[in-house]
Order: structure tokens, then C-alpha cells, then sequence
């Protein structure tokens, strides 16, 4: 049983549950191995790469001839649990809104527990194609678009 399970798995089915927890189990991170190699190689940024953020872990290549990212790698091996645990979290999140079949929300939108639906496409008053919703002219018959604006109480309302 991990910690993710009430989060995580609480609307899955058991055969959903248990391709929850292989992905997972393929997806984490330890938190050891973060601290070792933050400890050991955090000069080179190998603990940035483990995490997947490579843009950093490049920079630490740049710069590791000067000795400032030994000293950074010595004091992000104090934060790297934390991290571990932050990327976990994110992967077990990416892993259940796939397997749910909803896409990642963002932001508050994470609270909202009904399942997504795309938008109905706009349509064309003259020619009645669908159309981009930020389209000004209708790319059919190229008539002027009106967007009717959105009203936060119809928008917030389930």
C-alpha cells in the first residue's frame, strides 16, 4: 500500500488500481538516490537530471569547472527529499488523470471531481461551419465573427 492510495486511486477500479500502481512503481523516484547523487555528483548535476530537469542539470555542466555547483549540489542534497516526493506526487497525479481519462487540471480546477468535456465548437452565423474560437472572420466564407462574452456565474456553475 503506497500514501498516493485515498488520493490518487479513490474513483479507480481494482484492474484500474493495479495499472495505477505499475506505471507508478516504473515513474518514481527514491529519495536516496536523489540525496546520493545530489551528494556525490551534484557538481556535474546528475541529481537535476534524475529529476528530469535538464535545463539546470546542463547549466551544472557548464559551470562545473568553477566549484560553485559542488556547493550548490552539498546544499540541494538537503532539499532533495522534498523534491523526490514533489515529482512523485506530480507523476502519480499525471498517471491517474490518464488512467481516469481526464486531462491534467490545472491549478483549482483539480477540486472539480466531474469528468471533462471538450467545448462545443463555434459556429459560423453565415455559413454555419464550425469555427476556431478565437478566429475573427470564418475561414469558409470569411464572415466577421461575433464572440458573445462569458458570464463567470454560467462559466462557475456545474
Amino acid at each position: 500500500m503506497y500514501p498516493t492510495d485515498p488520493i490518487y486511486t479513490a474513483n479507480m477500479n481494482d484492474q484500474q488500481r493495479a495499472w495505477f500502481y505499475a506505471e507508478y512503481e516504473r515513474a518514481r523516484k527514491d529519495e536516496t538516490i536523489g540525496v546520493l547523487f545530489a551528494l556525490l555528483l551534484g557538481s556535474f548535476g546528475i541529481h537535476h537530471f534524475y529529476l528530469r530537469r535538464d535545463g539546470l542539470g546542463v547549466l551544472y555542466l557548464i559551470f562545473f569547472w568553477t566549484g560553485i555547483p559542488a556547493l550548490l549540489g552539498f546544499i540541494e542534497c538537503f532539499f532533495m527529499p522534498g523534491r523526490v516526493r514533489e515529482y512523485n506526487a506530480a507523476q502519480a497525479y499525471y498517471i491517474s488523470s490518464q488512467i481516469l481519462g481526464a486531462p491534467p487540471a490545472v491549478g483549482n480546477a483539480a477540486i472539480n471531481s466531474q469528468p471533462w468535456t471538450p467545448p462545443a465548437p463555434t459556429r459560423c452565423s453565415a455559413c454555419g461551419n464550425p469555427i476556431d474560437s478565437t478566429a475573427t472572420f470564418c475561414t469558409h466564407c470569411g464572415a466577421a465573427v461575433t464572440h458573445s462574452p462569458i458570464n463567470p456565474q454560467t462559466a462557475l456553475q456545474p
